[in-house]
C-alpha cells in the first residue's frame, strides 16, 4: 500500500491527525507520523525531527499555513506524488511550488477520502 507523512500527527485522541493514522493504518498505509510533540499514536512514535522517508506517496497537512513555511523544502524534497490539504490547511503558495516539482495536489479530508474509497 501507499506510504502516507501524516505531518501535525498528535498523541492527542481529539485532533484528526490522531484519528488519521489510526484509519489509514486500518487501511493498509504504511503512516509515518511527524509533529512536533514527541509521543505515540497507533503504537508508532512520532517524529520531532524531519525524517528521511523512501517513497512517500502522499503527504497529508494538519498544520495551519501560517506554520508550514518551515516545512516546505522539508516536504517537497521528499518528493511526494501529493499533498493532502486538509481543512484548515489550504495554502497557494505551497500549492504553486508543489505543481512547479510536478505534485499534484489535492483539498480535501483524508478521513472522508479513506471512507468513501477515494484515497
Amino acid at each position: 500500500m501507499k506510504k502516507t507523512l501524516v505531518l501535525g500527527a498528535s498523541d492527542n485522541p481529539a485532533r484528526y491527525s490522531y484519528r488519521a493514522v489510526h484509519q489509514l493504518q486500518k487501511y493498509g498505509h504504511e503512516v509515518v507520523p511527524v509533529g512536533i510533540r514527541k509521543g505515540q499514536v497507533a503504537g508508532l512514535d512520532i517524529h520531532t525531527d524531519r525524517p528521511s522517508a523512501d517513497e512517500v506517496d502522499t503527504v497529508t497537512l494538519y498544520v495551519g499555513p501560517q506554520n508550514q513555511p518551515t516545512w516546505y523544502d522539508y516536504i517537497l524534497d521528499l518528493n511526494p506524488k501529493r499533498i493532502i490539504f486538509n481543512p484548515g490547511t489550504e495554502n497557494d503558495e505551497l500549492v504553486a511550488k508543489a505543481h512547479s516539482k510536478g505534485i499534484e495536489t489535492v483539498e480535501g479530508c483524508t478521513l472522508v477520502m479513506l471512507s468513501v474509497g477515494q484515497y
